[in-house]
């Protein structure tokens, strides 16, 4: 097959890690851009991973960034003025890794606002520990230093696809309900969102790849990066909270600085249910674990400002991982032990039939809820691209996506998903993404509610969190 070519990269192609992401990543850097293979380096101290770099025929770097090493390491290996760093790593700073790449005149992208090694763990400081916190340190630098080198932050599937999805959802259903054209601006996409009357947006996913083979007792399996849905899975639920809402949940806390668009719980997200519906299995759980999409999106669709805005919707990942996943976080919040064996499944180790369903459900308004996403199965991965399955395509597939956005606006700033043009997003991301469909549903967090304890409802707001929260004892 021929694929397009979507620019030159000039200088160095530094990727950060070579875990699943990284791995699955590269054929599409491969595929979509002409480079100097010998300029393309490779990032990556663990071991496990130099074989496959070999046959690959790049450099590696067998190096651990840390705070004191970075600006060496990196500065080794960059061209100034030119190249691309992509990021594709867990306990590595990604402000300073994109604030020494800006200095540089260096394109940066990466899939998450990430700390360095022992931020998720080692202080008790929830508040601290929240992408919340993340995020605004990255937001601060954005207006302190204004313009400049593109850095394109929290672009994988979610953080980054989804943000696309809700634009590409809000204009199907301003179509459908006989709406205005499509904005051009922020506020006019946030006018939008609140003209249709979308109180919130679930990023309801569902991941039912199954793997040949049982679960062993001891071992934590994912279809993605295993550490790092533990590093956050860990740190507080948390979600973007709606100008709208009726009840205040009892242990969570406000933000006091920022945009003051999220809110968090004195909980880890990955033990905290909530209800929300994607398309094949219809309503079902999720775990509010938290995410960046879910500050960025109630941020970017405020209309008004202050402490108490005009209009502002809820937002959250309501995540239902593959029933291994599942099952490891059992295990491991009943023991109190992350396992020691950790494992992402392989491309070839899944049976057929299984699909990562990932997209935006928008609900309140006239049409009641509308999910749109990708609903992309491991069969059809195997013929789009090498080295992933479905869950990590539709990663690296939006990673293609925000660099291909980021070679064509090459002195955007620090830019987030929200901001960037959906449109040319996902008509770089499409090819890869299999079935991407839209879901109207009568359904809503009261439907089929049983009766048998009591429970504290808002009847009369069926969307309401405190509906979606699966709470006890109430």
């Amino acid at each position: 097959m021929s694929y397009p070519k979507y620019g030159r990269i000039d200088g160095a192609i530094v990727m950060i890690g070579f875990g699943s992401i990284g791995q699955g990543t590269l054929p599409l850097i491969e595929r979509h851009f002409d480079f100097d293979p010998d300029k393309l380096v490779i990032i990556e101290p663990n071991d496990a991973n130099a074989e496959k770099i070999a046959e690959k025929g790049y450099q590696r770097l067998a190096a651990s960034l840390s705070p004191e090493n970075y600006r060496e390491v990196l500065g080794s290996v960059l061209t100034p003025g030119a190249g691309f760093v992509v990021n594709l790593s867990v306990d590595t700073s990604s402000l300073d890794l994109m604030k020494f790449c800006r200095e540089q005149g260096v394109l940066y992208i990466d899939t998450v606002v990430e700390p360095w090694v022992g931020f998720y763990f080692d202080t008790d400081d929830n508040a601290a520990r929240t992408n919340y916190a993340l995020r605004q340190a990255v937001r601060d630098e954005k207006a302190a230093n204004p313009g400049g080198t593109t850095a394109v932050s929290c672009c994988g599937a979610n953080p980054g696809m989804v943000s696309w999805f809700v634009k590409a959802a809000l204009l199907k259903l301003a179509e459908d309900l006989g709406a205005v054209a499509e904005p051009s601006s922020r506020g006019e996409w946030a006018a939008l969102m609140q003209t249709l009357g979308v109180k919130g947006v679930h990023i309801a996913e569902r991941d039912t790849q199954v793997r040949t083979e049982p679960r062993e007792t001891g071992h934590f399996v994912n279809t993605w990066s295993v550490e790092g849905f533990i590093a956050e899975g860990f740190q507080p639920a948390e979600l973007g909270w709606g100008s709208w809402e009726p009840w205040f949940p009892p242990n969570a806390h406000r933000q006091d600085r920022g945009c003051k668009s999220a809110i968090w719980l004195e909980q880890p997200g990955a033990n905290t249910r909530v209800r929300t519906w994607c398309p094949t299995r219809g309503p079902q759980f999720g775990f509010l674990v938290t995410h960046n999409e879910a500050v960025s999106i109630a941020d970017y669709y405020t209309v008004g400002e202050g402490d108490h805005p005009e209009f502002r919707p809820t937002a959250h990942y309501a995540y239902h991982p593959c029933d291994d996943a599942v099952l490891s976080l059992h295990e491991m919040f009943g023991s109190g032990q992350v396992q020691e064996v950790h494992h992402i499944l392989d491309v070839e180790e899944i049976e057929p039939g299984g699909i990562d369903e990932l997209g935006v459900l928008l609900y309140g308004h006239a049409k009641n809820a509308l999910w749109y996403g990708s609903r992309l199965s491991n069969e059809e991965t195997k013929d789009l691209a090498p080295d992933q399955n479905a869950t990590g395509l539709q990663v690296t597939s939006a990673v293609l996506a925000g660099m291909v956005w980021a070679l064509e606006n090459p002195q955007a700033g620090i830019v987030e998903t929200d901001e960037m043009d959906h449109a040319r997003c996902l008509e770089v991301q499409l090819p890869y993404l299999g079935p991407v469909e839209g879901h109207y549903t009568d359904w809503t967090p009261l439907t089929d509610r049983q009766s048998l304890f009591p429970e504290e409802l808002v009847e009369d707001e069926p969307w309401a969190f405190a509906n979606v929260l699966e709470r006890t004892g109430a």
